[in-house]
């Protein structure tokens, strides 16, 4: 079933992706319940939520999808992947810092769940750019592409080509945050 954009530009988009996003922030909350029921010594009670919250997460999925929020041809999807990669890849970089803070401030168990974050998201861009050498070598490569770069300056994605030639509410891929927060890369 091809559902990819199929209500984006209707009257149902905007109702699709309040969804979207609530069954993102479900997904969040469903976890949250499963950390505080292992808390409270319920372990049975948090792989329940952790189940219910992977299902949130599976539904935001579908609904993005059905509002086309990630592109479908294959040069804009491979492109998407290398710079989530490049994002990911900097995970323990970027969560070390929260983690300094996290330490500074006494949580040290927080921090240390934050820094086992950090590697996971350093994984992630490791196991997307083996995805890309496999299936979309062409991508993988960071030789220059001759096109202007923008970065991310929540989540550090990479945006390559033109970003004034996105709609004015583009918004990253990743996290969200607008085109206009993005800055030019050297």
């Amino acid at each position: 079933m091809d559902i990819h954009g199929k209500t984006k530009g209707t009257a149902l988009e905007k109702t699709i992706a309040q969804l979207a996003s609530g069954e993102a922030m479900g997904g969040g909350m469903y976890y949250a319940l499963a950390r505080i029921a292992e808390h409270l010594g319920y372990a049975d009670v948090a792989k329940e939520f952790i189940e219910l919250g992977n299902q949130e997460t599976n539904h935001a999925g579908f609904y993005a999808t059905l509002n086309g929020k990630y592109p479908i041809d294959k040069d804009a999807f491979w492109k998407l992947v290398k710079g989530l990669s490049k994002a990911e890849s900097k995970g323990e970089a970027n969560l070390g810092k929260l983690a300094e803070q996290l330490e500074s401030m006494g949580l040290h168990e927080a921090a240390e769940q934050v820094k086992e974050f950090g590697a996971q998201e350093t994984h992630h861009g490791e196991a997307t750019m083996a995805i890309l050498r496999k299936y979309a070598p062409e991508y993988a490569s960071n030789a220059p592409s001759g096109k202007k770069k923008y970065v991310c300056p929540l989540c550090g994605y990479e945006y390559e080509g033109d970003l004034d030639s996105e709609p004015a509410d583009w918004k990253c891929p990743i996290c969200g945050v607008a085109k206009t927060a993005f800055k030019p890369m050297e």
